[in-house]
């Protein structure tokens, strides 16, 4: 049986109708091929669906029990169509992203503006996480893709560079560090630290950058925001990537920049390699890709 949405159509008007002829007009046919419509679809049935006289169409017993299932069918029709419609104009939609929480706080906001003003019915769902986890969401089909500090190229997922992120020292004011002429990893290493967990990429890149000299760390924490209040109280110094310096634009702190080797966490765009992305997520992906941290963007 292969009823199509036409033969659906066709009944539903003849039913209200309840004549041949004004049913074809209606249906812009001729009244044979009108009437051929409708009898190759009570043939598919096996059923008759109206009965007929030369003054009168009325619906049989199965036909007034097939036209409420027939309009039913044409509202669920109607509003799939709709939402494929509106999903390709991006009326509607959702999109799911995992990200570092630097980013997320940081560089996201101004781009989801962007985004929001110009797809004001998209869902958006954004997870902010450490790399490992942004990169299970993307594994789980949680997530369309991820911003991670971690180079997921696997049979599964395939990653993309997205930006670089540069480190910087933060410090207070009056610490001998904001004035020193030139910065080495043996300035910083006498110093106590605050540190983030051994989780963070963050610290993972430092730990690197510093072997095999260890670190004074004084104490470890899980968020810049508590790094920033650790420093501003003077309990000891830090070094923080470039995307997190929004945290620490306080009247009391110093961010220098650090030229040391290897010292550069590189951020990619994991994606799954055996699913595309929907037309709300590849208008974000396009949009993030276009505002990536240092780059200029025009009419900004």
């Amino acid at each position: 049986m292969n009823i199509s949405s036409r033969q659906i159509d066709a009944f539903i008007v003849l039913a209200e109708q309840r004549s041949f002829t004004r049913a074809a007009v209606l249906f812009h046919l001729s009244q044979p091929a009108f009437s051929a419509l409708i009898r190759t679809l009570e043939d598919d049935l096996g059923l008759r669906l109206f009965d007929r006289s030369t003054r009168h169409v009325d619906l049989t017993s199965e036909g007034l029990n097939f036209l409420a299932a027939a309009r039913r069918i044409r509202a669920e029709i109607d509003t799939a169509l709709t939402s494929m419609r509106d999903a390709a104009t991006l009326k509607r939609g959702r999109v799911a992203i995992a990200l570092l929480p630097s980013l997320a706080a940081g560089w996201l906001p101004d781009v989801l503006a962007v985004y929001r003003a110009a797809h004001p019915g998209i869902e958006l769902e954004i997870a902010d996480v450490l790399s490992e986890p942004c990169i299970e969401q993307v594994a789980a089909g949680k997530a369309d893709f991820a911003l991670a500090a971690i180079r997921a190229d696997t049979p599964a997922l395939q990653a993309e560079p997205f930006c670089n992120d540069d480190f910087h020292l933060v410090c207070r004011q009056d610490h001998p560090l904001a004035q020193a002429p030139a910065l080495a990893l043996s300035d910083l290493a006498m110093w106590p630290f605050i540190n983030l967990a051994r989780t963070s990429s963050v610290r993972q890149y430092l730990d690197a950058a510093f072997h095999p000299q260890a670190m004074n760390t004084l104490m470890e924490v899980e968020h810049l925001a508590t790094v920033m209040g650790m420093v501003r109280a003077g309990l000891g110094i830090s070094v923080v990537p470039a995307l997190s310096l929004f945290h620490f634009n306080q009247p009391n702190l110093v961010t220098r920049p650090l030229v040391l080797p290897g010292l550069v966490r590189q951020i990619y765009l994991v994606r799954r390699r055996d699913r595309s992305l929907s037309v709300a997520a590849q208008a974000l992906h396009t949009l993030m890709m276009a505002r990536r941290p240092g780059l200029t963007v025009q009419g900004t």
